[in-house]
């Protein structure tokens, strides 16, 4: 089995809920997406690393540097440079904090980003775009430049097209109608008890 069909089959089997949820966004849903529940285990990180950092590499982009919104983006972003620790052009992750640490530095972005560094934002679940697109302030506030947001799973809900609206490329690894199958065709299945 392909790895794309791999990662949206353990998405659908680990981070897929039926029901009646209210989403970050305040918006309802009968779909809840728990990313981390995939993005966080062993599985996971073994494909997405991998498939993330070929379609960075398709994409074009050519950037130096990954980071998003703590913490749905961090395990993303270190798996996506653990992968490319071995290519010629290996890319360094980086966590945006919600707010400003008070104490020390007090630094908004952590991790090896510099400024001038051309940028892939990473997104765990878009559902309006809004916390990728305070991530991508944060990076330009920092003196990054911005190539493009990176999202594990869009719900296909406009936050896409709000990126896009912001002037900037978005790829998208799943979406919400394909996990959706992947969920459809587990119901389908005869149970063990059933054979």
């Amino acid at each position: 089995m392909p790895l794309q069909d791999r990662l949206t089959a353990l998405l659908a089997q680990r981070s897929a809920r039926r029901g009646h949820f209210t989403l970050a966004s305040g918006r309802h849903s009968t779909l809840y997406i728990d990313a981390r529940l995939t993005t966080m285990s062993p599985e996971g990180l073994s494909l997405i690393g991998p498939l993330a950092h070929a379609a960075l590499i398709q994409s074009q982009w050519n950037v130096m540097s990954i980071g998003g919104l703590t913490l749905g983006a961090d395990p993303i972003s270190y798996a996506i440079s653990y992968a490319s620790a071995s290519t010629p052009t290996p890319l360094r992750s980086f966590t945006v904090r919600k707010e400003a640490k008070l104490h020390g530095t007090g630094k908004l972005i952590e991790g090896p980003f510099q400024a001038g560094d051309r940028v892939a934002i990473v997104e765990d679940v878009i559902t309006t775009g809004g916390s990728a697109l305070r991530a991508v302030q944060a990076v330009r506030d920092g003196g990054g430049v911005v190539a493009g947001v990176l999202a594990l799973v869009d719900r296909e809900e406009g936050g896409k097209e709000a990126i896009m609206e912001a002037g900037l490329s978005v790829i998208s690894l799943v979406t919400a109608s394909q996990i959706l199958l992947h969920l459809s065709d587990e119901i389908a299945l005869p149970s063990q008890q059933d054979l």
